[in-house]
Parts: C-alpha cells; structure tokens; sequence
C-alpha cells in the first residue's frame, strides 16, 4: 500500500502513516527500510498487519535534482528573462517576468534591475532548498514566487 508519513518523531523512533486506504498506521523504526529517518510527507510504500506498518519503504524522488540545478542555473544565467519559470511550468510568471525586464528598459531599467533581482534571490534559494524540498514546493506544489 502507499501512504505518507504525517509524523515522526525521531528520538522515540516512532511516527504515523496515513495510508491510501485513509487509515492511519504506527511506524516503528525497526521497519523503516530508507537510509535516512524518516520525514514528515514523504511518500512511502509498505506492508500493513493490524494497525502497524510493515517493510516500509521510501518512494524515491526521481526528478527533483535533476529539475533543481537546471532551474537554478537557468534562474542565474535567464533569470531576468523568467526562463526558469517556464522550465517550472509557471507561464503567467514567466510572462510576467519577461516583460517586466523588457519594458523595464522605458523606466530608465529600473524594474529590469528588480526583475534581475529577484531571478538571483530565486537562484540562491533554489540552490539552498533540499532536493525534496525543491520537488515538493516547486514541482508538485504550486509556489511560483520565493
């Protein structure tokens, strides 16, 4: 069955599965197959007996990295003319940023300054972001600005 983790607690090694099923499971770290604790929204895989979880794997992250960096260099080297955006799927973003550097050149390119700007807070935060930070809030979420 799949589910999410909605808590886990990592000093009693205990944690909670909501399963796809829309029951909850207890998760014990003796059955956690990852590499790494489990964290709280990770999508995973497991076995149920009773209202345990069993054999619980983690669902890898296949395309957050790879979306990641090419987002960020595409932030620092087009940012200003909102390519990274277009990249994420964020069109009306990317229009606007377009535009804004565009036009920006009649405001003596101030908002072209700005529109600069903020494509290089956006690459600094993109590159800070972990990968499955960058997936869940970027990718699958819907977060277009910072």
């Amino acid at each position: 069955m799949k589910g999410t983790i909605i808590d886990f607690n990592e000093s009693q090694r205990l944690g909670l599965i909501s399963g796809e099923d829309g029951q909850r499971y207890q998760l014990a770290m003796s059955e956690w197959k990852g590499s790494q604790f489990p964290k709280v929204g990770a999508a995973v895989d497991f076995s149920v007996e009773g209202d345990q979880s069993i054999s619980v794997y983690p669902l890898s992250v296949s395309s957050g990295s790879s979306k990641k960096i090419a987002a960020a260099l595409l932030a620092f080297f087009f940012g200003a003319f909102g390519v990274h955006k277009f990249y994420l799927g964020y069109k009306k973003q990317g229009w606007i940023m377009l535009l804004g550097f565009i036009f920006g050149f009649i405001l003596l390119g101030i908002p072209s300054m700005i529109i600069g700007i903020i494509a290089f807070v956006e690459f600094i935060i993109y590159l800070t972001k972990s990968d499955e930070d960058f997936e869940n809030i970027y990718v699958n979420g819907s977060k277009p600005w910072f």
